[in-house]
Parts: C-alpha cells; structure tokens; sequence
C-alpha cells in the first residue's frame, strides 16, 4: 500500500509541474510577442538572451512532453515500470525524477550504446570493427561514377 500511496503523491507533483511548466511557456510566447516600444539597443541587449530563452524553453517543452507520457502511463496503469525490462522503478528514482520510464541500470545501459564498445573492446562488436570492406562496399564504391548522376 506505502508504494500506491507514493504513486498516488508523484501524481500530484507531476500535475503540478505540468501545470508550472504550461504557464512558464505560456508566459515566454507571450514575452516573445510584447516587444513593441523598444529601441534598437534594447532589441540587441536581448538578442543573446532570447537564444538562451529559447533553449530553456526548448528544455522545458521536452520536460513537459515527458510529463504527459508519464501521466497517460499513470491513467493506463503502467507508470513506475521500466519500459525496458518490465520491473518496478524504485519510488526513490520516481521521487528523483517522477517521469523516469527506465529503472537506472536501464537507463545506464542506454546511454551506454546498449553495450555498444565504442572503444573497440575485445569483448564486443564495437563502432571500430566495422569498415565498409567488411560490408562488402569497396568494390561496389570503386565502381561508381558521379558523372552519371549529374543533372
């Protein structure tokens, strides 16, 4: 039942994130679109600081789109699963990050490259094993000529 409880609360703080986030990029558009009466030295003071706007609210867009998965999720009755392998988040990473769709050694091996060696490792089929003689384009590339492709 302690875990429901939790659940039930991450709901209430996904709701109200939501709606922080809903009103914070409402209130950025409507900054972006009251710009009347300003000179040209305060359209450039502000020029370095609408990219950064944008990116934060780029980040805060994307905060809001996982926030509405994971409430879908809650409705479906599937929130706090690991989309990966099934198995409860733990509510400690849920209170970290209430829209966590991956348990942590999950999320670790997908940023990882899902054990993917990039380094080229012994124990794996890295990046660095594979060239395109291996795939069999050398001979298939030497072939090709650009005149005939030239419009």
């Amino acid at each position: 039942m302690a875990r429901l409880d939790a659940l039930m609360q991450l709901h209430k703080t996904l709701l109200a994130r939501r709606a922080d986030l809903r009103a914070k990029l409402l209130g950025d558009i409507d900054s972006l679109h009251s710009k009347d009466g300003r000179d040209s030295a305060d359209e450039a003071f502000d020029a370095g600081n609408e990219e950064v706007n944008c990116q934060l609210a780029e980040l805060e867009s994307d905060e809001l789109a996982q926030i509405e998965r994971a409430l879908v999720k809650l409705k479906k009755g599937k929130y706090g699963t690991c989309e990966s392998c099934q198995k409860k988040i733990p509510v400690a990473r849920l209170n970290a990050l209430p829209y966590s769709a991956f348990c942590i050694s999950c999320k670790k091996e997908i940023e990882e490259g899902r054990g993917w060696d990039m380094k080229g490792g012994s124990n794996s089929a890295g990046w660095a094993k594979i060239s395109d003689s291996d795939l069999g384009l050398v001979d298939s590339m030497e072939s090709v000529n650009l005149a005939d492709y030239e419009t």
